[in-house]
């Protein structure tokens, strides 16, 4: 039984885009998963993703881009705040304004860049480059 879809679905993409595949399937789906897929979608590593209903929770298709080099959760969800970013970004990104981190608010799903000009905190919940 699978625990934590956001860390299964991150592992889906980066497994896809690895092995050159153009789309990963996650199984089951949230409403955490599908909010940070927005995300990702609007960072342009991810393309369209569909919601199939197959009686069992249903599955997300992903369609994955080409630029997505490693994606991956952090573990455990650590709490960042709004002056913090640039310590988690050295520690997970390879190089500064390359990648993202992936934020959850009281705003909602957000990149770290977009928490840093908001002013927010948040918690960790990965990363993608």
């Amino acid at each position: 039984m699978k625990q934590d879809t956001l860390s299964d679905a991150l592992s889906a993409i980066n497994n896809a885009a690895r092995n050159n595949k153009e789309y990963a399937t996650v199984q089951p789906t949230s409403n955490l998963l599908k909010n940070v897929l927005i995300q990702l979608q609007q960072d342009g590593y991810v393309g369209v993703f569909e919601l199939v209903e197959d009686g069992q929770g249903g599955k997300f298709k992903i369609e994955v881009t080409d630029q997505v080099n490693k994606c991956e959760p952090v573990k455990p969800n650590f709490s960042v705040q709004n002056d913090e970013f640039d310590k988690w970004a050295k520690r997970f990104l390879p190089a500064q304004g390359f990648g993202e981190l992936i934020v959850t608010t009281s705003h909602g799903i957000m990149t770290h860049e977009q928490a840093r000009k908001e002013n927010l905190g948040g918690k960790l919940l990965g990363y993608i480059y």
